[in-house]
């Protein structure tokens, strides 16, 4: 471990150890301590997972839950550590002349050299990066908990950089100290369930934080690969690359809680964020820009705009001009700081009509102070200005309304009879309506996107635009660009199919028209992978890709996929740049749609430099992904070695399949894992199910992969995969496609992280709660054949051996995760096998126990679903 990651660990134990001392006694530090030691001692063979069991049980419920709030803490506290430690490695690895692996810098360089610089520019102009924010229950903290964490992050930093022995030392230490204190003293589980708008602004502190920051800075570094030695000085090489986009409070699929009052919440909460922020911005800039007119003359441009606005506003324009005499580039950017504000309070009389116009009083003042020689602040901090408005508009991030295509099949249906409509039906039409006015109010660009959930042909689609000619008066629908979303393993293989009817309804082609022939299909990642096991789905995704890609050539379209990642490797999750390098040819050409779910926002968007660095990471692979020459190794690979993959994911099939349809299968996942209780997490505002049935096939993919990983067996990311192995017998060819083919590298390291994260002597614990031993040995002998194999495939001689960080990480978590699922197999064994014989009180003690356990492997592992 690095010293400096070392001492941040001990630093922030011994505090987490002082507090809890002072809170609940030495006797409960004592406590903590005999599990860790007990835990450790079972990894190295002194201790047995029975005598474990013994100590955790002789503690009384509300001791038990005390010593998992301590591990809980420790966990965030450690991820906190980790994060610094990340932190510092990166900015040691900044460096302009040696820039590191997956930068612009180096894809630059790389296409530069293999295409020519027109290629570049033209690789450049058309780099799209769009992620896409969703409210997708998968962030376990409470974000009292995550601001906590992000002060006990601030302190620290704080401390570390006073001087050793000073008074300013001691007054970090003492509020480090406090603010750990206080992170301990907070309760970890949600008392109340969030609602939509909640989830909104929990995305909005990302933006507010980082974000808008961040966005700038990754446009700087790619102008600066491009042209270093002009940087700041010309005008920019690099155009704004990434658009924001966001689910929360649109994505209404399966969740009565949003409701179009809720999406025009949402957009009025997102555009006063952005406002907000612009305004500052705009002010701060304007504050600082004190160029005399003599020594910086303004322009005719210039003149004539500060004359039209002391034409309209006089007063106004007389109080600037008395605070900023002889400074013309400062008076009209505090002018338009002034709309900025006016048009966030909705005063229509100053207000700007949309940011086009903000936009052209920004260049305005850009050009006049390039023309007076003023190169270094037109491109300076007002050109970060200019990319921020272009980036967020005044809407911050573009609102995707999603619905389930069944639910339009019976609005159309009620619409179409002419009788009384029901309650969803009116809303699925208010919804509409809503499209309508955030398109009037913020502009198209806003929300024009509507994704239809398990699409099955062109009809579904022709089902939304037909709604909403009846939504409002003819002629007055909302823009619509409607993408169908394929998500089980039968509909991607349709998907061409009913592309082909998308082409033939005129309100497509009239929108294609409209937009140069440009569209966006979405690949669901989590219920394809639920349905037929990752191996397969991650074949089926690749070949819709590989089909979709072609569907778009032969048709002339523009195609934009977007992949509904989620953030564990169950649900599509992973690096995104290692994601990106393994797609089909012709799949990505410049452009990369995703989502970021849950506790993957903050984990990307927590801190700026990690901001900073994984919008390089996903820049890097874009660029790289769209040059003839990867694109042909990657198209090589895939004819050399797709009938060996094909061998491994029917045979993978086989295996995952014939385990979930075991008679019985449902009820025994629910009982050896939380499943059922997850709900009372309280993650967010959508319900687990999409219906009250309680089989699988309603079951969301978010809990079904959180319950695995609770158990410890992290079944989702590689159950089916050695079987598959096996069928094909051959260590050499498939050591080969490992190495040759990136989809299958990605496939089995990927694997080899989840099995990284399982622990086979936990996970037997919980699985014998079923009271199935047949269906214990299933999944215990696939995973002691996946794990073999895949060392034997990848030639390592231990699981994560070329990841030596993250091997360290798991390996130093792993003990302290053990001592957090020893609590919870108390708390779910005594609520599986004695629950008519306990009182009310025992039941709610352990039903506590069971969540502040799970919230604490979750931070362990850190992964939920």
């Amino acid at each position: 471990m690095p010293d400096q990651l070392r001492g941040d660990v001990r630093l922030l134990g011994e505090t987490l150890g002082t507090v809890m001392s002072e809170s609940g006694g030495e006797d409960l530090l004592e406590d903590v301590e005999r599990l860790r030691r007990a835990v450790i001692g079972a990894r190295e063979g002194t201790v047995t997972g029975d005598e474990i069991t013994e100590l955790v049980a002789s503690w009384p419920l509300e001791r038990a839950k005390q010593v998992a709030r301590a591990f809980t803490v420790y966990f965030h506290l450690a991820n906190l550590a980790e994060e610094h430690q990340r932190i510092r490695a990166l900015r040691e690895r900044d460096d302009a002349d040696n820039p590191p692996r997956e930068s612009l810098a180096r894809a630059v360089d790389y296409i530069r050299d293999d295409c020519g610089e027109d290629r570049l520019r033209e690789f450049v102009a058309n780099m799209e990066f769009h992620p896409v924010l969703t409210a997708h229950p998968t962030e376990a903290r409470r974000r009292a908990v995550s601001t906590a964490i992000l002060r006990i992050s601030s302190k620290l930093e704080e401390l570390r950089g006073s001087h050793p022995g000073s008074t300013a030392e001691a007054a970090a230490r003492r509020e480090f100290a406090e603010e750990v204190d206080l992170l301990w003293r907070t309760s970890q589980l949600r008392y109340t369930k969030l609602d939509p708008l909640d989830e909104v602004r929990t995305a909005m502190s990302a933006f507010d934080d980082t974000i808008f920051e961040a966005v700038p800075r990754i446009y700087r570094t790619l102008d600066a690969a491009l042209d270093p030695e002009g940087a700041g000085k010309r005008p920019p090489r690099a155009a704004p690359f990434v658009r924001y986009g966001s689910w929360i409070g649109g994505d209404r699929d399966g969740n009565p809680f949003v409701t179009h009052e809720v999406t025009r919440d949402a957009i009025a909460i997102q555009s006063e964020h952005v406002l907000h922020a612009l305004e500052n911005a705009s002010g701060r800039i304007a504050r600082t820009l004190t160029l005399y007119s003599n020594l910086t003359p303004p322009n005719e441009e210039l003149r004539n705009a500060l004359a039209t606005a002391e034409a309209g506003y006089p007063r106004l324009m007389a109080e600037i001009g008395k605070r900023s005499p002889n400074e013309p580039h400062r008076q009209l950017l505090l002018f338009a700081t002034e709309r900025l504000r006016a048009t966030r309070q909705r005063d229509a009389d100053l207000s700007y009509d949309g940011p086009e116009a903000f936009l052209t009083d920004l260049r305005t003042v850009q050009e006049s102070l390039a023309a007076a020689g003023a190169h270094r602040h037109a491109y300076g901090a007002l050109q970060d200005l200019i990319w921020q408005a272009e980036t967020f508009g005044f809407h911050l991030a573009e609102l995707e309304v999603r619905q389930h295509s069944g639910v339009h099949a019976r609005a159309l249906e009620e619409v179409r009879a002419g009788g009384e409509l029901s309650e969803q039906t009116e809303e699925v039409l208010a919804t509409l309506r809503v499209v309508s006015w955030i398109q009037e109010r913020f502009g198209v660009r806003a929300c024009c996107r509507y994704i239809v959930s398990f699409t099955r042909s062109a009809e579904d689609i022709a089902a939304v635009h037909e709604l909403a000619e009846h939504a409002l008066p003819a002629g007055q629908a909302p823009v619509l660009d409607v993408i169908p979303l394929f998500e089980t393993g039968a509909d991607l293989e349709a998907a061409p199919d009913a592309l082909d009817g998308m082409l033939r309804l005129d309100s497509v082609r009239r929108r294609l028209a409209d937009t140069g022939n440009r569209m966006e299909v979405m690949l669901g990642y989590s219920d394809s992978a639920k349905d037929v096991g990752p191996v397969s789905a991650t074949l089926r995704l690749y070949d819709a890709q590989a089909q979709l890609a072609a569907w778009a050539e032969r048709n002339g379209i523009v195609l934009t996929l977007f992949h509904g990642r989620g953030g564990s490797l169950g649900r599509g999750g992973g690096p995104a740049s290692r994601a990106l390098m393994a797609q089909a040819p012709g799949s990505v050409n410049g452009r990369f749609k995703v989502t970021e779910q849950g506790e993957v926002i903050f984990a990307r968007y927590g801190q700026p430099t990690i901001a900073h660095r994984h919008m390089e990471q996903v820049g890097h692979a874009v660029l790289m992904t769209s040059t003839a020459t990867v694109q042909e190794h990657t198209r090589s690979a895939a004819e050399t070695y797709r009938e060996v993959a094909d061998r491994v994911a029917d045979a993978a099939y086989d295996a995952y399949r014939s385990l979930i349809d075991t008679d019985g299968f449902a009820e025994w996942f629910s009982r050896v894992s939380p499943l059922e209780e997850l709900g009372e997490l309280r993650l967010g505002s959508r319900p687990s199910r999409r219906s009250s049935a309680r089989g699988l096939d309603d079951l969301r993919a978010i809990p079904w992969v959180f319950a695995w990983t609770q158990t410890r067996v992290n079944l989702p990311g590689w159950f089916g995969l050695g079987t598959g192995l096996a069928a094909v017998g051959d260590p050499d060819t498939l050591h080969a496609a490992y190495n040759e083919w990136p989809l299958f590298a990605s496939l089995l390291d990927n694997a080899e992280m989840s099995l990284a994260k399982t622990d086979r002597t936990i996970a037997e614990r919980y699985l014998r709660l079923g009271g199935r031993p047949e269906l214990t040995s299933l999944v215990l002998d696939e995973y002691d054949r996946t794990r073999e194999l895949v060392l034997t495939v990848t030639g390592h001689q231990r699981l994560l051996e070329n990841h030596s960080v993250l091997s360290r990480a798991v390996d130093l978590r792993n003990p302290y995760v053990d001592a957090l699922s020893h609590l919870q197999l108390r708390a779910l064994g005594a609520l599986r096998e004695e629950h008519d014989a306990l009182s009310e009180d025992d039941q709610r003690h352990l039903e506590r126990l069971l969540l502040l356990s799970v919230n604490g492997v979750a931070a362990g592992l850190q992964n939920t679903g």
